[in-house]
């Protein structure tokens, strides 16, 4: 069985993989903390994902961090749910379904 992860939302655009890994690591030793960027720009999306070594640290973290401030906002923290297949895109705004192609005219 694949380990739970927390969801971190409501991240300033300031915190880093090491101050949301020590920001958790009050509760219980981490394994992974990764603030999820743009791949484009490299800002963050102001959320991000903590694994820990304990799953019952998870809750643990829940009880006692969700809604605290961290870099001078009030984070969010939930299980994460399982990341979903979604189609590719890259078809210019044809149905997704792979087969399709709409040609543009420049």
């Amino acid at each position: 069985m694949a380990k739970a992860n927390l969801f971190v939302g409501s991240l300033a655009y300031a915190t880093t993989d090491d101050s949301l890994n020590a920001f958790f690591a009050t509760v219980g030793p981490v394994v992974s903390a990764r603030v999820i960027t743009d791949r484009d720009s490299g800002r963050s999306k102001g959320f991000g994902f903590v694994e820990f070594e304990n799953e019952d640290d998870n809750q643990k973290a829940i009880d006692q961090l969700n809604g605290k401030e961290l870099d001078g906002r009030t984070i969010a923290i939930s299980v994460a749910r399982p990341k979903e297949d979604r189609p590719r895109g890259g078809n210019f705004g044809g149905n997704n379904d792979g087969n399709s192609f709409r040609q543009r005219s420049w």
